[in-house]
């Protein structure tokens, strides 16, 4: 059974940064796309970073690149996110969500995922 858990979240200053981690089990990650989304309080669950199944395809929201860096350790079988220069707007809980996919690319969108981790808090404030 394929199981995602996220950890990393907190309280944060605008500027500062935070490292997510997805731990993913029941499934290794050159079988799985992996996307992180993120929701913020009465709005929609949006995409912020997705990587393929080979580790070398990734993608960002316009919003967070330059800012966030998604990567993977295939011998944790952990995908991370990196967030950079965090502002206000980043706060949000944030999940991995995994799909096992036979395609070269990864996308952000919501539907295309089939498998979701519990969500991890990030609060940007100051």
């Amino acid at each position: 059974q394929l199981q995602l858990v996220e950890s990393g979240g907190g309280l944060v200053q605008p500027g500062g940064s935070l490292r997510l981690s997805c731990a993913a089990s029941g499934v290794t990650l050159d079988r799985a796309a992996i996307g992180w989304f993120r929701q913020a309080p009465g709005k929609e669950r949006e995409g912020v970073s997705c990587i393929s199944r080979s580790g070398g395809i990734t993608d960002y929201a316009g919003s967070v690149k330059g800012r966030f860096t998604i990567s993977r350790d295939d011998a944790k079988n952990t995908v991370y996110l990196q967030m950079n220069s965090l502002k206000p707007e980043d706060t949000g809980i944030y999940y991995c969500a995994a799909a096992v996919t036979v395609q070269a690319m990864c996308g952000l969108r919501v539907k295309s995922f089939g498998s979701w981790g519990q969500g991890t808090q990030v609060t940007v404030s100051s």
